[in-house]
């Protein structure tokens, strides 16, 4: 029976590993913090060499204002990290933050974060991101989808199926049913989490929806992919969540402007 050895690997993966997201979701987790902060140090020093990244000092003044209020409410270790800053000579509105403490900003994205709050939201979330390893959870997710995928071949070929048919069809269940759902939520995690991070830091959080707005309007009409094969939230979906959150957060925004959080960042 050749089929057994990958099921056991299939089997073995999918018990092995498991973490708590800062949520409380429970997580699969095949990939250490060392290697992944290995890897997105090494995709930031690329990104330096090819020459992505541009010299505005202004731009750049501006987003590692509004990175540092956020990085100084993460939780540990996150809050005690060096993060570095570069601003990316491209027009589309996009952030990202890597593991490794590396955070890039699209000069793009200046024009839809056009304050400190709208801005906060965005790198709320790609830190996010980071916090609640989901660059990890997402290279382990396709760690176990392929183990899965080759048992399921190994079987289907014993069985007298045609495996490179079966190998495709698991794949494609795989991706619809496995990785696409986790990558959503993660994005609502992050929604979740860096509008959160926000309100402690003494950003508005009713910016949250506004960029979101802002956002789909800057995306323009034209065709859309259904709701169940985007790896991000629907947007009207999305910012009737992040409206709701940020009256519950209301509070925590009044406490942490109140206790001295007022940041003061401007482009």
């Amino acid at each position: 029976m050749k089929f057994r050895l990958p099921l056991a690997l299939a089997l073995g993966a999918l018990i092995c590993g498991c973490t708590t997201s800062p949520t409380g979701r429970k997580q699969l987790m095949m990939v250490s913090d060392a290697d992944m902060s290995k890897a997105g140090l090494a995709a930031f020093n690329d990104m330096r060499t090819k020459g992505k990244f541009v010299d505005s000092p202004k731009e750049r003044a501006y987003a590692t204002c509004v990175a540092n209020a956020l990085e100084a409410v993460l939780p540990p270790p996150w809050n005690t990290q060096q993060w570095e800053v570069q601003i990316i000579d491209d027009n589309t509105p996009n952030a990202f933050a890597l593991p490794g403490g590396r955070i890039g900003v699209n000069r793009g994205m200046f024009k839809v974060a056009s304050d400190q709050d709208l801005l906060a939201v965005v790198l709320g979330h790609e830190l996010s991101h980071v916090v609640s390893r989901h660059g990890a959870e997402r290279m382990s997710d396709k760690l176990a989808a392929q183990v899965v995928v080759i048992a399921g071949s190994a079987y289907a070929a014993s069985r007298g199926t045609n495996a490179g048919y079966a190998a495709a069809a698991l794949g494609a269940g795989a991706e619809v049913g496995i990785l696409l759902p986790f990558s959503r939520t993660q994005e609502s995690e992050a929604d979740t989490l860096g509008q959160r991070y926000m309100a402690q830091a003494g950003f508005d959080p009713r910016a949250a929806a506004t960029l979101w707005q802002k956002m789909a309007a800057a995306a323009g009409g034209g065709a859309k992919q259904p709701a169940f094969m985007s790896t991000h939230p629907a947007s009207y979906n999305r910012q009737q969540s992040l409206s709701k959150q940020a009256d519950l957060l209301m509070p925590v925004y009044d406490q942490a402007r109140a206790a001295g959080h007022t940041p003061n960042c401007k482009l």
